[in-house]
């Protein structure tokens, strides 16, 4: 089966770190008789410096025309000072604009090699997804810098939903905890905002208008509460649900409790066009170029698009295995290295190379 794969390295360590994803998925090809097939674009901070623009349409047209997308990374102090649409992440907006990205998935999984690392001691077993409406809102919404009639300098953002796009993020949620334990907490902040009554009121409407739903347990949560209780006590949810500013928050938040930004998937889907698969975390500028890079997070990104974009179960699940028996045996890049335990330090490429051994 041949796939065709747009790769985004992007900035910082984005390059490193989609290097050892192409060479985990050789590997995988090589195993199972398919051909993917790569095409590198660029977009971000790179794409700024060598054509004087975040997206270039190059980058769209390659996108569309590919079976998945993998990024790396974008973005980085050296183009903090420029204007908002000058800057790497409006490339990153304008890709999930243009493929018509709205569902975007964040496994939050703590691995059992990974205990220690988590910062809440004697939590339960962390296994969740969160589900976060990806092109509206805030992000998206009209917004504008001014001056006001008292001479004052004002600015305004605004988050904007229609029942429609609802409608669409919450089956989503529905479908997934259906395979999953089907739990599913829809978080809002309804006492305050009109958007967020909108939103309870569609997502409670899907769940009605769908008899398979009957078997889900939803609830609601208000977003601060949402935040606490992520600290207090993580593996009470297994789906969550919610809109674009308050998922990006949340799941910036979930994040430590697998014990690095480094162990961090996900994949953003559109509901009829390629999807964009990617890590969690940032370009990390500081150690970018110095093989120190965790790859982790990358190579389950990778995982998800075998799983999601190319119906390649096994094969997913043979990165994921692979990955779960290299942490067991003590290989640990920086960002989850503590020494003195038996633990081994490695680098990008060789945690790479430990993981292809594994398959």
């Amino acid at each position: 089966m041949t796939k065709k794969i747009a790769v985004i390295g992007g900035d910082g360590i984005g390059v490193e770190i989609t290097v050892e994803a192409r060479r985990v998925l050789n590997k995988i090809a090589e195993k199972y008789g398919h051909e993917f097939k790569y095409t590198n674009v660029l977009m971000g901070g790179v794409a700024i410096d060598e054509l004087g623009t975040p997206l270039p349409e190059e980058t769209i047209n390659v996108c569309k025309a590919s079976d998945a997308v993998l990024l790396g990374a974008v973005g980085g102090p050296k183009w903090d000072v420029g204007p908002g649409h000058l800057r790497p992440e409006a490339g990153l907006l304008g890709i999930r604009g243009a493929l018509g990205l709205f569902a975007n998935l964040r496994p939050v999984k703590l691995f059992d090699a990974l205990a220690d690392e988590c910062l809440l001691k004697n939590s339960k077993k962390i296994d969740m997804v969160i589900v976060r409406e990806l092109i509206g809102g805030a992000y998206f919404g009209k917004r504008e810098t001014y001056i006001d009639e008292n001479g004052a300098k004002a600015a305004y953002d605004t988050m904007l939903y229609r029942d429609w796009e609802i409608e669409r993020i919450a089956k989503v949620a529905f479908k997934l905890a259906l395979k999953r334990t089907g739990n599913v907490v829809s978080v809002d902040k309804a006492n305050v905002l009109d958007s967020s009554r909108l939103w309870r009121e569609v997502v409670h409407n899907v769940y009605a208008g769908n008899e398979d739903y009957k078997r889900i347990n939803l609830s609601d949560m208000l977003v601060d509460n949402a935040a606490m209780q992520l600290v207090r006590e993580p593996g009470q949810f297994d789906v969550i649900v919610t809109e674009n500013l308050f998922g990006d928050i949340l799941s910036d938040e979930a994040s430590v409790l697998t014990g690095s930004l480094g162990m961090l998937p996900s994949a953003s889907l559109a509901e009829n066009s390629v999807g964009l698969f990617e890590p969690c975390h940032g370009s990390a500028p500081d150690i970018a170029g110095q093989n120190k890079a965790n790859p982790i997070a990358m190579l389950l990104s990778s995982a998800m698009m075998l799983r999601l974009s190319f119906d390649m179960e096994q094969e997913a699940l043979d990165i994921e295995n692979a990955v779960e028996k290299v942490l067991a045996k003590g290989f640990r890049t920086g960002d989850i290295y503590r020494g003195n335990d038996g633990t081994k330090l490695v680098g990008c490429t060789e945690m790479g190379d430990a993981v292809i051994a594994e398959l």
